[in-house]
């Protein structure tokens, strides 16, 4: 297949799913087997176009961003909000620094995925089934053990399948965030915690790069940019009237589907 065309799929189901609680790493990984891309470089392109689907979220909340850099110095709310995300994101990112080696050694097999999405879906399904108690209403009424509950929550999908947007979600739905609340930080959790990933894989394996990727690679980011600004608003709306039972059935049927294939 040409490299572009494969670019193109593999940033459009990376902007699509990122940001869904349905684990944009395991559509990638099938994806990309399926598409014989899964080698050494293929990983890291998988990693890299992340930076455009973040890119996305960054640009959808522009102002809030802006808002809050600006409040830094002086506004306590600022403060706070920097400071749930910078504890959101420390769990993660430390056992990820740790162990990153033997995750991708071990888990990232399509059985496993396939196992996560299963589980995850089953997941789901459990929490929307329980009474759902909101006590934080909107990402700036967080406190501090809120963004630790969440972060510690986040670790779980550092097993690939299980996404990182689903697993900070429905944690912070078991922890008493409102929907709203928990998608949201979600995605402002992924903005230090996608760029952290692309930057460390960077370092580890840029040599893998040469001048010939960069056209697939672009083109690979830009899909990911502009299908995750879709999925990202198309989300927020689908939640204010919807739960996550669509996306549980989903995962549940694809996952058993990949099993009976691999």
């Amino acid at each position: 297949m040409s490299a572009y065309l494969a670019a193109l799929i593999l940033g459009i189901i990376e902007g699509l799913t990122e940001f869904l609680p349905v684990s944009s790493t395991g559509h990638l990984i099938l994806a990309a087997e399926l598409m014989g891309v899964h080698d050494e470089k293929g990983k890291l392109f998988e990693v890299v176009i992340q930076l455009g689907a973040i890119l996305a979220i960054c640009w959808e909340y522009r102002a809030r961003l802006g808002a809050i850099i600006r409040g830094l110095p002086n506004d306590p709310a600022a403060q706070r909000f920097a400071t749930n995300v910078l504890i959101a994101f420390l769990p993660a990112a430390v056992l990820g620094a740790l162990f990153i080696g033997p995750i991708k050694s071990v888990l990232f097999q399509t059985p496993i995925v396939a196992a996560a999405w299963i589980l995850g879906g089953v997941f789901i399904l459990w929490t929307e089934r329980r009474t759902h108690v909101v006590r934080v209403h909107r990402v700036e009424e967080m406190r501090a053990r809120d963004a630790l509950k969440v972060g510690l929550a986040q670790t779980v999908a550092l097993i690939p399948g299980v996404s990182r947007s689903g697993a900070t979600i429905i944690g912070g739905l078991w922890f008493g965030l409102s929907r709203q609340a928990a998608t949201e930080f979600s995605f402002f959790l992924a903005i230090p915690t996608m760029f952290a990933a692309t930057l460390y894989d960077l370092y580890k394996h840029g040599d893998l790069l040469g001048a010939a990727d960069l056209g697939p690679f672009a083109v690979g980011f830009l899909a990911a940019f502009a299908s995750a600004f879709v999925a990202v608003r198309a989300l927020l709306r689908y939640i204010q009237h919807h739960d996550f039972t669509l996306f549980a059935w989903y995962r549940i049927g694809f996952g058993l589907l990949i099993l009976v294939l691999a």
